[in-house]
């Protein structure tokens, strides 16, 4: 299979959805214009940030129409595919590849405990019905069922299972990942990490809401740890990280929301029974914004 090379910033896009449960797909398409203007080297709709739990398969689909369109093949655009079945899981791969998508990113929700045998026929099955290289994402803070590193190890064996995204705090935990795998999986940074040091230790990127609003410091920070200029690296990672430590602090697509509507995009605000940022809590955000010169 010949597959795009997935490397550097993938802003996980937030979903701007109206009262009456429309998509607002100029508002998505103007951001996802400017991310690829700012440099971006790929757009992921449908992570955490963009509350797939919370969106009907229409929203979903959606959604993912106005962001290939946007991205009118300027960059790769990974989508989000979560179910608690596999079947539907399938299908939503199928879907997106249909629509033009460049990858997928796999996501197992689970309601019932999952054994490391479900978990691995659930990813494997997606990567099967698909041609498109696939992504793993595992969150251990939200996920009922996690990829253990055995799973991950045979899912790194199959052909177009090529990368993963490991969202637990534990930056070991993915120095373990990469000694496993090796060449047959590379690895991205999550929110949960720093991303210079994920990217000191091999990782090819930064998979992560924050990126939405801090384009261009994101950009320049993965490029100069391409350099392997780490001092640089690691001026531009300070300030940064109090951005990651605000979107743990606030909770997901309620922080990058807020911000963005902050700099001008009408996103609104999180799905419900989620809740908006308080007026203190936006307030802070706003420091940090201004702190990075993102605001």
């Amino acid at each position: 299979m010949s597959e795009p090379e997935f490397h550097g910033v993938f802003p996980y896009l937030v979903s701007p959805v109206d009262e009456a449960g429309d998509v607002k797909a100029d508002v998505l398409a103007r951001l996802c214009d400017d991310l690829i203007k700012a440099g971006v080297h790929g757009l992921t709709p449908l992570g955490s940030t963009g509350e797939f739990p919370y969106l009907s398969s229409q929203q979903r689909r959606r959604i993912v129409e106005v962001v290939v369109r946007a991205a009118r093949g300027r960059v790769p655009v990974v989508a989000g595919v979560a179910s608690t079945t596999t079947a539907d899981a399938v299908n939503q791969a199928r879907q997106f590849e249909q629509m033009g998508c460049s990858g997928i990113l796999a996501i197992l929700e689970a309601y019932f405990p999952i054994s490391d045998e479900g978990v691995f026929q659930y990813f494997a099955a997606i990567a099967e019905a698909v041609s498109l290289p696939v992504v793993l994402y595992t969150n251990p803070n939200f996920q009922r069922s996690d990829l253990s590193l055995p799973v991950i190890d045979r899912l790194s064996r199959l052909p177009n299972i090529a990368y993963i995204k490991d969202a637990s705090n534990n930056t070991g935990r993915l120095l373990s990942i990469i000694n496993l795998v090796g060449e047959r999986m590379k690895v991205f940074a999550a929110s949960a990490h720093i991303p210079a040091a994920v990217m000191l230790i091999g990782g090819v990127g930064w998979m992560a809401g924050p990126a939405c609003v801090a384009p261009r410091q994101s950009v320049e920070l993965y490029e100069v740890c391409q350099r392997g200029d780490w001092t640089t690296a690691m001026e531009l990672q300070r300030p940064l990280w109090a951005l990651n430590q605000a979107f743990a602090k606030y909770h997901l697509a309620a922080c990058i929301k807020g911000a963005l509507e902050l700099q001008g995009y009408a996103v609104g605000a999180p799905l419900p029974p989620q809740a908006p940022l308080t007026p203190e809590a936006l307030e802070d955000v706003r420091i940090i914004l201004v702190a990075i010169r993102a605001l």
